[in-house]
């Protein structure tokens, strides 16, 4: 095995096992890492820990806002009103062109 096989195995290792991933948040303004340094303080955790609370449980509450489509068009469009459309009659589905030939 030469060298560059092996750091794509490494790179790669999703595959294998659970990676976590690592990010780097540039430009933070200084009142936020004071904010997240009081609040991680508060609840006895590292400020990266805290802010991985943080993520998780923004992205938590998203996902249960978005899971259902349908809910999520009626809340945003309901306050505007409704629309009545006319019931098209059903009919069975017809063969594509390609299979009449």
């Amino acid at each position: 095995m030469h060298l560059g096989a092996k750091v794509a195995e490494i790179i790669d290792c999703s595959a294998i096992i659970d990676c976590m991933a690592s990010i780097t948040i540039r430009n933070l303004e200084e009142s936020t890492k004071r904010k997240l340094k009081i609040r991680a303080a508060m609840n006895g955790r590292s400020m990266e820990q805290e802010a991985r609370e943080i993520l998780k449980g923004a992205l938590a509450q998203t996902s249960k806002k978005r899971s259902n489509l349908a809910e999520s068009i009626r809340e945003i469009f309901g306050p505007l009103g409704g629309v009545e459309l006319e019931r098209l009659p059903r009919e069975p589905v017809r063969d594509p062109d390609w299979l009449k030939d």
